[in-house]
């Protein structure tokens, strides 16, 4: 009996510790409600994860210390003193990822919420050491004279869970809907030179610079020595889809509405955008707990560079773009990332969603037929396994996807000619997170020479590859012509802890990361760019940056910067400005 009175404590302070992470995803997530049909199946899906190993590791602790105690102790079915032990326990671990997730995700929110969410914070702090003062007092007077503890240790408990959620306040309702472009700005006199941007997801520049000065990397060598080159910090969730809708707009995610790749739903309850981090949370999506809702280009609440462009008469050509479908109309064309074989133009109302205009469609239909057609397979865009990790099945397994996307952007480049050019290559950060361990084995310390030998060259061929694609850009340039090589974000070694649960989920070849943020970089080449590394960057300045470049004003709504120290013009090029390109 003893230990089921243990086990109900246990049960209790795993209770406690799922509320929680209740409030911080609360804290995180300011537009949804405090409904109890929304907090009811949250609090059951966290509490089904980690409720449960917060149970485990509380009744294994409670056991140890009758184990070890000189007297051993039947507690009740519900023990206020042992409870403010596990209270405290549960509320410093609290605290400490709200702080940790405050100082992860607090540049990605609104002023007013990063302040709301570090009154929690604070509160939640006070409350754990509040917990252990009082623990403190149940452990030196026991049973007797303590029932005033226990009091304070029940209003303590509901202050835990009340101040932070008091803070956050109820509800903050979520932004509107893109809004509609309503400025009118004349392009500058003369003939504006063209523009090619290569996105590449998962590029590190640290290890570019390493196998370009060996001669490995002709094409990035060649940026590098006549072009400029800079790191850019990028953001957090590092997902391609909020990376890459911060480096399209200029707009940091509390502008552009994109906080996350997709969004969450826990049974019947609301969705939101953000889950915790430095807790695993992730492995609830894994596991099906909570269900995962990818987003669409509806998800915009900021403009584009295509549709600023656009706006002022400049045509742009985009292929592979995250979160551009449904595709819309713009001075030019727009194939969408979805895009995974032919059959997905199976249907004239699904072709209409992933390209746009209409001969975008056949065109990109037309290249899928002809690629699959030869390779008598479908084009994957996916890990090889380790068993056949040779040069052709890294060619095409990993860039199936980007080789088609460059052959359809080469082709309606030719048909359309735009002024600038942007295709995305998602290959690499394959790569990276499969094979980045036999590339780097010092950061891991157990592969074997064996496993060195046999994939360790499959990550700096995946980069040769790119190289190529770079290299045949670069051919296509004009002597005014300005080459864009962007990484929204890099690659790092997975964590220990993050790559066991990898293991235990079955995806041990998983080794590489960009979670915890890594920067990517900008390298510029053309004949306006001043040669030489620059000092670190942003992902939001890309935008100001290409805008000044035409010379074009810089929107004060953005929270990017133009990089001038890129360029090099004949005359003076100061920088203008104007409110926003939105109405």
């Amino acid at each position: 009996m003893r230990y089921l009175r243990m086990l109900s404590n246990s049960l209790a302070g795993g209770a406690i510790g799922a509320a929680y992470l209740v409030v911080l995803v609360l804290q995180l997530n300011p537009e949804m409600s405090l409904r109890p049909a929304n907090l009811g199946p949250l609090f059951l899906a966290i509490g089904v994860i980690y409720g449960l190993h917060l149970t485990v590791l509380f009744y294994v602790l409670i056991v140890v210390r009758q184990l070890v105690a000189t007297e051993v102790d039947s507690p009740r079915w519900i023990s206020f003193g042992l409870l403010t032990w596990l209270s405290t326990i549960a509320a410093s671990l609290a605290a400490a990822l709200m702080w940790l997730n405050l100082q992860t995700f607090g540049p990605m929110l609104l002023a007013d919420t990063e302040g709301r969410m570090t009154t929690g914070a604070v509160w939640m702090t006070a409350c754990a050491g509040l917990f252990l003062v009082l623990a403190l007092v149940h452990y030196s007077f026991g049973r007797r004279g303590s029932r005033v503890a226990s009091g304070l240790s029940v209003l303590t408990l509901i202050a835990s869970l009340s101040l932070p959620l008091a803070a956050r306040g109820f509800r903050t309702p979520p932004s509107g809907g893109a809004r509609a472009p309503d400025v009118k700005v004349g392009l500058p006199a003369g003939t504006l030179p063209r523009v090619v941007i290569i996105a590449i997801d998962g590029a590190s520049l640290n290890f570019i610079d390493m196998a370009a000065a060996e001669g490995r990397l002709p094409n990035f060598g060649k940026i590098l020595d006549g072009g400029a080159s800079m790191h850019l910090a990028t953001i957090r969730p590092t997902q391609p889809g909020p990376v890459w809708t911060a480096v399209a707009t200029g707009k940091l995610p509390t502008r552009n509405g994109v906080r996350s790749a997709a969004r969450y739903r826990a049974g019947g309850g609301e969705a939101f955008d953000v889950l915790p981090d430095d807790c695993f949370s992730h492995l609830l999506v894994r596991l099906g707990i909570v269900a995962e809702e990818v987003r669409t280009s509806s998800a915009l609440r900021a403009l584009p560079l295509w549709d600023i462009l656009s706006q002022v008469g400049i045509s742009v050509g985009v292929v592979g773009w995250p979160l551009s479908q449904p595709v819309h109309a713009i001075n030019g064309y727009m194939v969408s990332d979805q895009v995974r074989g032919a059959t997905d133009f199976a249907v004239d109302a699904e072709a209409a969603t992933l390209a746009d205009p209409p001969d975008a469609a056949a065109v990109t239909r037309s290249v899928l037929e002809s690629v699959q057609a030869q390779n008598s397979s479908v084009v994957r865009g996916s890990a090889p396994s380790l068993a056949d990790a040779d040069q052709a099945a890294i060619k095409r397994e990993l860039f199936g996807l980007d080789l088609v996307s460059e052959e359809v952007s080469n082709e309606l480049r030719a048909k359309r000619n735009p002024q600038v050019v942007v295709v995305r290559y998602r290959g690499l950060d394959t790569a990276g997170h499969y094979f980045l361990r036999y590339a780097d084995p010092r950061s891991f310390g157990d592969v074997t020479a064996e496993e060195q030998r046999a994939f360790g060259q499959v990550l700096p061929s995946a980069y040769a590859i790119v190289d190529a694609m770079i290299g045949r850009a670069l051919a296509s340039l004009g002597p005014d012509d300005l080459l864009l090589v962007v990484s929204g974000f890099g690659m790092e070694p997975l964590g220990v802890g993050k790559r066991l649960l990898e293991r235990a989920l079955g995806n041990g070849q998983m080794s590489g990361t960009h979670e915890h943020g890594p920067d990517g970089f900008l390298l510029a080449y053309g004949g306006a760019v001043e040669p030489g590394r620059r000092s670190r960057a942003s992902v939001v300045d890309v935008v100001p940056t290409l805008l000044y470049f035409f010379g074009l004003p810089v929107a004060h709504d953005m929270d990017g910067y133009a990089r001038t120290d890129i360029f090099r013009f004949p005359e003076p090029r100061p920088i203008t400005f104007i409110p926003s390109y939105e109405r």
